[in-house]
């Protein structure tokens, strides 16, 4: 584990309004968090960030206990909803700073639809913008969000996937290959 310090921040609630889109990303209207994740989940707008650090490792994090969906599991680095009139740069880089405490420049790699359930009451419908980025700085982890983390080489993190795939998070699952495959932080800097 990396230098890091830790704080206790709430960044977000079920009553905020997310963007619900269609398939090609038009904006529809608003939902709150909450309703939008009730049982098989309303088509909204998220984003997902890949931070790797000059060693080329992924930060991937376990999300806190307390998180509605998908507790105590792995995640890529950083993961949320953009707010009302705010774009995918905006969100990411805001949730970066509130979730790690850090700042990366982000390369857009693709965005992508997904469906998954948590359970017989709650799941994810989403059309997800993938972004990444590189930073060696050190993390502030603000532990409302994050129960733990680590950086680890793709290679490794691959095979732990291929043992265990149940302690990913769906959507980490669903993005990983991809982004190993477009994005080279050794190039990227």
């Amino acid at each position: 584990m990396s230098q890091s310090s830790t704080k206790n921040e709430t960044v977000s609630s079920g009553t905020e309004p997310l963007i619900l889109v269609d398939s090609d990303d038009n904006e529809l209207g608003y939902m709150t968090k909450r309703d939008c994740h009730e049982g098989k989940g309303t088509l909204h707008r998220a984003f997902s960030v890949f931070i790797f650090n000059s060693k080329s490792e992924l930060l991937i994090h376990q999300r806190a206990q307390s998180k509605a969906l998908w507790p105590n599991f792995w995640s890529n680095s950083c993961c949320s909803h953009p707010r009302k009139g705010e774009s995918i740069e905006q969100a990411s880089s805001r949730r970066l700073r509130e979730e790690l405490g850090i700042f990366s420049s982000l390369k857009f790699l693709y965005k992508f639809e997904y469906n998954a359930r948590y359970n017989d009451m709650v799941g994810e419908h989403e059309l997800c913008h993938v972004l990444a980025g590189q930073t060696d700085q050190e993390l502030t982890i603000n532990a409302t969000e994050i129960q733990d983390y680590r950086w680890v080489l793709p290679r490794v993190l691959q095979e732990e996937m291929v043992k265990d795939s149940g302690l990913f998070t769906p959507w980490f699952l669903l993005e990983f290959e991809r982004v190993i495959k477009d994005y080279h932080p050794a190039t990227q800097a």
